[in-house]
């Protein structure tokens, strides 16, 4: 929550009016104790507890599990309605670990003297977790970075999140064929005049979509890498039996897939919920 405070900033105005706060400080808002507590998903991100007359409810937004080093790890919380996400949920989708992954980007990578490697991902928060995987398996190279990525890169480091070295693509002489080296970016810059910038580079993009080999192919990436900052099937039924919660709302995914099987194999009180917007 705190950490998160120059991101925000740097995305939604210097001026917005923001009131950082951390995780598990509580809050009275008329009848209702509030507090925040660790989502795991990306820096700063926050799962809401909303306690009235002693009913608790959790509301998770996007979450995951599985260990990160560029973000604060997941809470557990108990409450007696949970109305958790669902966007990877289906049986399909199990994730490796961000160590596993980052072997496999820098196995990539490394093979690739020649030519320029280029690796899509989101630039808040996928990137970030990207260079701090590399960095704990020991990498020393510098990466370049798009300049979306640069400017959120920063203020992951401010906060002090470790990852590997980088450097703004934009430092380098245009002139420069970029052989052998990594440049991360967004996926806004695929297929842009950006792209123009290099000879022959070999592209990837990194997303728990990958998990489907022809998301890859559609989207038209050389390489797909899974790795995703939600939470895949084994962690979402994990969530939800260790909140212990009496009724189960999912939203945002597979919302029906999700529910129907609490419901009729866990045996927990499940449906879904339709958000409007």
């Amino acid at each position: 929550m705190n950490q998160s405070e120059g991101v925000l900033r740097q995305r939604l105005g210097r001026g917005i009016n923001l009131h950082s706060v951390a995780y598990g400080e509580p809050h009275k808002l008329g009848q209702a104790n509030v507090s925040f507590h660790s989502a795991g998903h990306v820096l700063g991100s926050a799962q809401i507890r909303i306690e009235v007359a002693g009913e608790i409810w959790l509301v998770t937004g996007d979450y995951k599990r599985c260990h990160d080093p560029s973000c604060t790890p997941f809470e557990t919380v108990n409450c007696d309605v949970l109305i958790t996400e669902s966007t990877f949920g289906l049986p399909i989708y199990r994730w490796k670990t961000g160590q596993e992954i980052a072997n496999e980007i820098y196995g990539w990578w490394s093979e690739e003297r020649q030519h320029p490697s280029i690796l899509f991902c989101y630039a808040f928060g996928k990137a970030q977790r990207i260079l701090a995987e590399l960095k704990a398996i020991g990498v020393e190279n510098e990466i370049l970075l798009h300049g979306a990525v640069e400017t959120v890169t920063k203020h992951y480091r401010k906060a002090g999140i470790e990852m590997v070295k980088t450097r703004p693509l934009s430092e380098i002489d245009r002139e420069d064929p970029l052989k052998g080296r990594l440049v991360i970016a967004p996926p806004s810059a695929y297929r842009s005049t950006w792209m123009k910038r290099f000879r022959e580079p070999q592209t990837a993009f990194a997303s728990g979509w990958m998990t489907v080999k022809g998301a890859r192919r559609r989207r038209g990436y050389e390489r797909g890498f899974v790795i995703s900052d939600h939470a895949d099937w084994p962690s979402l039924i994990q969530t939800i039996k260790e909140s212990e919660a009496k009724h189960v709302y999912v939203t945002h995914g597979q919302d029906e897939v999700l529910s129907r099987y609490l419901r009729e194999v866990e045996g927990i009180k499940a449906e879904s919920l339709n958000l409007l917007g």
